[in-house]
């Protein structure tokens, strides 16, 4: 059994409930699964074969669930382009899998073949508004057949290339199977806090081809509504709230601080919501604490990556109401292993380490990725004897919770002693006129490199350098605390929501020849 079943299934079930809403259009079982079978077989129909890979570029609409449930149904590889990659990035990632059909959104029609690196593409294919060269989605449909494709996948198989940038700064695809997917499926659904069932809705913020994606089929598997955002405005998501009766959410740190700071959120109704799911970066303990008190005891956090293509470790509802009663220091866990993955913090010989001490984090199971698409020496780096290794650093408590602390590539090194961004950037967020931060090493003469901080903060306030840095004094030992203090109006975000902790540091070492000082 398999995605193409499942969606059946629930068809069968639940055919007239709402699966999908954007905007003003719904769409019930009974229409995605009848519209994404014609889709796949579309597509088959232009010739592909399974294995093929299909670029999708669009911003979050109802198609996009229909194209992955169909791509699922005909064995096709999905290679989603973030809407927000710009030309170049998104000619990067086209050339990098070849595909041979693009299906794009509003916005980005503008390819064809002479564009750089698509002249792999076959069939260019708009969804909306017709464009020039471009088959129109509703029509290539409306003439396909309506029984389901006979394509037999096996574990093993294709099914998605995750694209994100590497250290380098050139994209590289993850490698994500059947296998792999079905995988995160079952670990989704075992590890739900509250599990999902019809009539719940799961709201869908960021962009459904990417992490928040990975939401989509555990929740219609159960019969649960998609509610898909455009874009993230604070007053409108919790507007929507109240209206739609949401009930899951998914966010990145940065969204539940945007509501935090936004006055709307005091009256806000927000009685329906069981769940608010939280990752894709850490989160400041202190942020959290407020959170729980003003948006409402409904905070869940997962830890993963693309590579391990779903969350491998869960800090739930229970234990943050128990880390906010008993053990305020357990809020800066990622939580503790879930489902069937195998997750280990180890030195660099390979031993698990315990208590204060620092080791790598490394994953073992189902829903490891297969590696880099046409990178082998890449991931030679990262699968080592079966265990992902993911260059995150972090301890072990004596219960088995896991305490990210840093990427081993963000890690300050100054004056020989190690210093670790996400540690300085909790102490900020403790202060009451902070509304984000990002920590950074910059070329020092006297210490190699010295601590800063780039800080952005809420609206109306005007604290000054010295008062942020005696603040840190009071939380830090010496060598760790920001020597300097930058104000910025705001911080740039990658395509997925996160602090771009790598372009913030880039300005302060323009003209240096060696990026380690």
């Amino acid at each position: 059994m398999g995605f193409a079943y499942f969606l059946r299934r629930a068809a069968r079930f639940w055919g007239d409930n709402v699966a999908v809403i954007h905007r003003d259009r719904e769409l019930t079982y009974r229409q995605l699964d009848e519209r994404s079978t014609l889709l796949a077989n579309a597509l088959l129909g232009l010739g592909l074969a399974k294995g093929d890979r299909v670029a999708v570029q669009a911003r979050n609409c109802t198609e996009l669930v229909e194209i992955e449930c169909a791509l699922y149904k005909a064995g096709l590889v999905k290679a989603a382009l973030n809407p927000r990659f710009t030309a170049h990035e998104a000619a990067d990632v086209v050339e990098n899998c070849a595909p041979r059909v693009m299906i794009a959104g509003e916005g980005f029609t503008a390819y064809d073949r002479a564009s750089p690196g698509f002249g792999s593409v076959e069939s260019f294919i708009s969804l909306g508004t017709p464009a020039n060269g471009y088959a129109d989605y509703e029509a290539l449909i409306s003439s396909a057949s309506p029984h389901l494709p006979d394509v037999a996948l096996s574990s093993d198989d294709l099914a998605v290339l995750h694209f994100s940038s590497g250290s380098t700064g050139k994209i590289k695809a993850a490698m994500q199977t059947y296998g792999n997917r079905l995988a995160s499926l079952r670990k989704i659904l075992l590890g739900m806090d509250c599990p999902a069932k019809p009539g719940d809705r799961l709201g869908l913020i960021g962009p459904i081809t990417h992490a928040s994606g990975m939401l989509m089929q555990p929740y219609l598997y159960s019969g649960a509504t998609l509610v898909l955002f455009d874009t993230f405005e604070p007053a409108h998501f919790l507007r929507e709230v109240e209206r739609l009766t949401i009930t899951h959410v998914f966010m990145v740190p940065a969204m539940i601080n945007m509501l935090l700071n936004d006055p709307s959120l005091d009256t806000a109704n927000l009685t329906s919501l069981k769940m608010l799911g939280y990752g894709a970066a850490p989160m400041a303990p202190a942020r959290i604490q407020e959170a729980w008190t003003r948006i409402g005891p409904v905070l869940s956090q997962g830890y993963g990556a693309s590579e391990s293509t779903s969350g491998v470790t869960r800090l739930s509802i229970a234990d943050h109401a128990d880390a906010i009663a008993h053990r305020p220091e357990r809020l800066a866990s990622c939580g503790r292993p879930a489902g069937e993955t195998e997750v280990l913090v180890v030195d660099e010989h390979g031993r698990e380490v315990s208590g204060d001490t620092l080791g790598e984090i490394v994953i073992r199971g189902a829903d490891v990725f297969h590696g880099y698409w046409g990178a082998p020496e890449l991931t030679r780096e990262v699968l080592v004897d079966g265990w992902l290794r993911t260059g995150d650093l972090a301890r072990v408590d004596e219960e088995g919770y896991i305490y990210l602390v840093d990427r081993q590539k963000d890690m300050i090194i100054s004056g020989g002693f190690n210093v670790y961004p996400t540690e300085v950037e909790a102490s900020l967020y403790q202060h009451p006129d902070v509304m984000e931060a990002c920590v950074i090493g910059v070329p020092d003469e006297k210490w190699g490199e010295s601590v800063k901080a780039v800080v952005v903060l809420k609206s109306g306030r005007n604290t000054v350098a010295d008062e942020i840095i005696n603040h840190c004094r009071a939380r830090l030992a010496d060598y760790k605390l920001p020597r300097t203090v930058n104000f910025v109006a705001d911080l740039p975000k990658n395509a997925s929501g996160k602090i771009a902790r790598k372009l913030v540091r880039e300005q302060y070492w323009q003209g240096v020849s060696r990026r380690v000082n």
